[in-house]
């Protein structure tokens, strides 16, 4: 656990500080809720689906996704699985049950539902888990997905990262109720409020949340209590609306790394020694992939006209053969050496 959080750690520092270099357009860290993640993730089945919102890398890191897809994703260049067509952090992969992440808010969550009724239907002992922000829950799907798994009884935890803010809104100002966990008993949901920054009690939490998911075929909520140490994202500046002191109180001793680093120690498990190891270990991983993914060209351009159709029609085949005609006979006006030849 402490492994994973840390790395996620080191790859957000260093893909921040590219796009602050302008080397990628755009990125969301995930400082202060790496508990949440990893906590969480170590409590599924790998083939429990998931639906997340955008600041759920930390899922995925447990789940095996290697480093340079995360590169070649931000990167959108010919690795990418996305084909470049995504933004930045918005992660999918088949093989690690994660569907591909998308921007709106709340969308995730009736999808969801509807994927637990499946799942409910298919009998396959499995549960969908969809991760959102309490900011999040205002969304009208919200509500609508709340309602439609508590009646059609369906295997699925929704989490909820409370980490304070929906980017410059703090919860102060989002509701007047007890928080999110308030509202899963009024629907008929199974709720439990946990302290989003101990990893060891969101993994109880989710593991007995999954157990009765998948053995009773009804929903359960989990409200997350954690901080976002960082900014929203790369287009944000929370020092807009938030105090230095503020962020610096959750970023001395209170987020999950800290923590658990200290619980380590204390029980002998950690020192600095290691500590230093594993940082300097970690670095290398992270540059090592950022560097092969800088390197690597963008998608064939060709890439715009696939996959829209199973089979391209005949506007489509008319449009990429114009496109051809015209990069061909004006090809220095383009940075064609920048993208790959051929379709991957």
């Amino acid at each position: 656990m402490y492994h994973r959080m840390t790395l996620l750690n080191t790859m957000d520092r260093i893909m921040y500080e590219s796009q602050r270099q302008g080397r990628i357009s755009f990125y969301m860290t995930n400082y202060g809720e790496e508990g949440t993640h990893i906590g969480s993730a170590a409590a599924l089945d790998d083939r429990d689906l998931v639906y997340g919102q955008y600041r759920e890398a930390g899922v995925l890191m447990w789940r095996g996704f290697p480093l340079d897809r995360f590169m070649n994703q931000c990167y959108g260049n010919e690795k990418d699985t996305g084909k470049g067509r995504q933004m930045p952090v918005h992660y999918g992969s088949i093989e690690h049950n994660f569907v591909t992440i998308s921007s709106p808010l709340a969308t995730q969550m009736p999808q969801a539902v509807g994927t637990a009724y499946a799942f409910k239907r298919a009998q396959n002992g499995l549960c969908v888990i969809c991760y959102f922000g309490e900011g999040t829950s205002s969304e009208g799907d919200a509500h609508a997905a709340f309602n439609f798994s508590a009646t059609l009884e369906c295997p699925v935890i929704f989490f909820c990262r409370n980490n304070g803010y929906a980017i410059s809104t703090p919860t102060s100002e989002q509701y007047r109720g007890d928080g999110v966990a308030a509202r899963g008993p009024a629907y008929g949901i199974a709720t439990i409020r946990v302290d989003g920054n101990d990893v060891f009690a969101v993994y109880n939490a989710t593991k007995a949340a999954r157990h009765i998911t998948v053995t009773e075929n009804r929903p359960v909520l989990i409200e997350a209590m954690t901080y976002r140490i960082g900014h929203h994202s790369t287009s944000d500046d929370s020092s807009a609306y938030r105090s230095v002191d503020e962020v610096r109180h959750w970023d001395s001793t209170q987020h999950p790394i800290a923590r658990l680093r200290a619980y380590m120690v204390s029980q002998g498990w950690w020192d600095e020694v290691k500590e230093k190891q594993w940082k300097d270990e970690c670095k290398r991983q992270v540059m090592q992939s950022f560097a092969r993914a800088e390197r690597r060209q963008k998608p064939s351009w060709r890439e715009m006209f696939t996959d829209v159709y199973d089979d391209m029609p005949c506007h489509l085949k008319d449009q990429c053969e114009y496109m051809e005609t015209h990069v061909l006979e004006y090809e220095d006006h383009y940075p064609v050496k920048n993208f790959a030849k051929d379709q991957q």
